[in-house]
């Protein structure tokens, strides 16, 4: 009887390894301020579901969305503490760790999607991250698009296709020196405003222009106020999914695999989402009366803009890595 035992034994540990292999399920722990709607909450879901159908159940994750367990400053202590194991992070939040990294979010160091997700999904973006997580105890996966900013005018100023023609328009900028540098980057005169305010600061004229995501001129109702919207393409904005540094190392090559190709899984979903709402709503904003000048001279604002924080915005730029933003710009 005890040799059929250790042979049944045996058979069961040949036939089922991953049984006694796996133990307790490993759980992961994704918040997001992020609210329902948004592709990148929507792409946690995609996250969950793939990772956990690869790993047969051996990682779980459970989501949350909307701040239900931190503010957006909080979760990103979390994250580096270990009190949460993944969150979205992006350039702007690590760069207070990285200096370099502010580079990411100024005017026209992308100029294009594919320029962002090449360098971000890619060898460079390979090394940036390693750099992060071996700096600030959190590794970034992938970077997701968020969106786009583009400039959105008022009638008074005209079509406008080159800096040169925002001279002296005054341009909405979130009250930050970065936001203040953007401005002046693109040639405009910043003026720093709530944005709860930029809807009236536009009808009066307080203001002459602003930038943002399509979707966000589309959802405060910006049309109604202006006249143009111009494809600068002047901020390819990501946001990266990360996870606590102790986490991933306390997981077996194979997990670090599933996740992985799931966190590339739920990038294709969140990527093909954000450009297709972009393609679609021009549509909507022409309906309205708006008139859309697709061919810009992004040439001209990219050469502008890095001129301005080379000169004007020296505090800024101080930081930047220039031979790592000369080899993006190789990149298109």
């Amino acid at each position: 009887m005890k040799r059929i035992a250790a042979a049944v034994l045996a058979l069961l540990i040949l036939a089922s390894p991953a049984l006694f292999a796996q133990g307790k399920p490993v759980k992961l722990v994704f918040t997001s301020v992020s609210v329902p709607g948004d592709a990148h909450t929507e792409a946690m879901t995609v996250f969950k579901n793939e990772v956990e159908r690869l790993s047969g159940g051996q990682i779980q994750v459970d989501v949350y969305h909307s701040g239900q367990l931190f503010t957006q400053q909080a979760e990103q202590d979390a994250i580096r503490k270990g009190t949460v194991d993944m969150v979205y992070t992006s350039a702007q939040w690590l760069a207070e760790f990285v200096p370099y990294l502010s580079m990411f979010g100024a005017a026209y160091t992308f100029q294009s999607y594919d320029q962002m997700t090449k360098t971000f999904n890619g060898p460079i973006g390979k090394r940036i991250f390693e750099e992060v997580a071996q700096k600030t105890g959190i590794r970034p996966l992938v970077a997701y698009y968020l969106g786009t900013r583009q400039l959105n005018l008022v009638a008074k100023v005209g079509p406008v296709t080159r800096p040169e023609q925002m001279k002296g328009v005054k341009l909405r900028v979130p009250n930050s020196p970065t936001w203040i540098a953007m401005g002046k980057a693109l040639g405009a005169n910043p003026t720093p405003m709530a944005f709860n305010e930029v809807y009236m600061g536009l009808k009066t004229g307080a203001i002459e222009g602003q930038d943002n995501p399509l979707p966000t001129d589309k959802n405060a109702k910006f049309y109604e106020v202006t006249k143009y919207i111009v494809l600068t393409n002047h901020v390819v904005d990501s946001t990266w999914p990360s996870i606590n540094e102790k986490k991933w190392q306390s997981l077996t090559k194979e997990q670090q695999g599933w996740i992985m190709q799931a966190a590339e899984k739920a990038r294709q979903f969140c990527d093909k989402t954000n450009l297709e709402n972009e393609k679609n709503i021009l549509d909507f904003f022409r309906q309205e009366g708006l008139i859309v000048i697709e061919n810009p001279d992004r040439a001209a604002f990219a050469a502008y803009a890095k001129n301005s924080y080379l000169t004007e915005s020296k505090e800024i730029s101080k930081n930047w890595d220039m031979d790592l933003y000369e080899e993006i710009q190789k990149l298109r």
